[in-house]
């Protein structure tokens, strides 16, 4: 069987990541142990993630023109992403001031930079959506980016998942596109159950406790996730959203356990997209 082909319009932002002990209050300053600037940002984590747990993945996005804007491209390089419709834009790349606690919880400031000239989706990216198995965007471009891929995913046959991270208000056009939404508790309570209840399939993200997901048809499943050595919290729900993309096909009796797993073992290292698992060892690590 061939490779679900997915892709993902999004977000690539260089990742500046700092260990503490504990996240600072407000005014406070503290000291660091640590600090490492790694490429990420929610489009491209998803990628990686998705290629690594086994897709034929094609990015769409956009890189600045200053210092980062090679190390972003190669880091999707070097995990066989397809970066033929990675934008390079004057100005600043994307960034995420992350900080990182010795519990492995995290808290992130992101500047969107390049990532916010990601409009008008030219012909040949709209062929991508189309060819595509899986359409996977999040919310860290352009809202009517998203829209407009979408629609074209829609009118052509491809599943469309969304991850609507930062959350925000969802149009009623997105909604009613939507075929997979993807979620946390929080972002979940957030859209509320208006648009959580308006779509076919909805999968909820519940940290280590795994994820539950409903059908429109009534379906519900929960999956745990594997109990593994917390180190950092970071890249767990964008390893999660590209394994489901490219599981999905298999059904969410299949796709939610394999994410579930993904997430988990991201947990095991630093980084966001540096923590994605390889499809062997979400295999391997697998709830029997």
């Amino acid at each position: 069987m061939s490779a679900p082909r997915v892709a993902v319009v999004g977000s690539v932002n260089m990742d500046l990541l700092t260990a503490t002990e504990r996240l600072p209050g407000p005014g406070e300053t503290i000291l660091g142990s640590a600090f490492a600037a790694t490429p990420g940002g929610k489009g491209a984590n998803q990628a990686i993630a998705a290629a690594r747990a086994g897709g034929a993945v094609t990015f769409i996005g956009a890189v600045g023109s200053d210092v980062f804007a090679l190390d972003l491209r190669q880091a999707l390089v070097d995990a066989e992403v397809d970066t033929r419709y990675l934008r390079e834009v004057d100005g600043p790349s994307g960034i995420a001031a992350i900080t990182v606690d010795a519990a492995g919880e995290n808290s992130i400031v992101v500047v969107p930079g390049a990532n916010s000239t990601v409009v008008d989706l030219t012909p040949a990216e709209l062929a991508v959506v189309a060819d595509a198995d899986v359409l996977l965007c999040q919310l860290e471009i352009p809202l009517g980016t998203v829209v407009a891929a979408a629609a074209h995913a829609a009118a052509h046959g491809t599943v469309v998942m969304v991850n609507p991270s930062p959350a925000q208000p969802l149009p009623t056009e997105l909604v009613k596109l939507i075929d997979v939404l993807l979620v946390n508790q929080t972002e979940a309570a957030q859209l509320g159950a208006e648009v959580t209840g308006a779509v076919s399939h909805v999968v909820t993200t519940l940290g280590s406790s795994g994820a539950d997901y409903a059908g429109s048809d009534g379906t519900t499943l929960h999956a745990d996730s594997p109990a593994v050595e917390v180190v950092d919290t970071t890249g767990a729900g964008d390893a999660f959203a590209g394994a489901l993309s490219v599981s999905w096909r298999g059904g969410p009796g299949t796709a939610v356990p394999f994410a579930c797993t993904a997430g988990a073992l991201a947990t095991t290292r630093r980084g966001a997209s540096t923590s994605s698992p390889t499809r062997t060892e979400i295999e391997a690590a697998l709830p029997c």
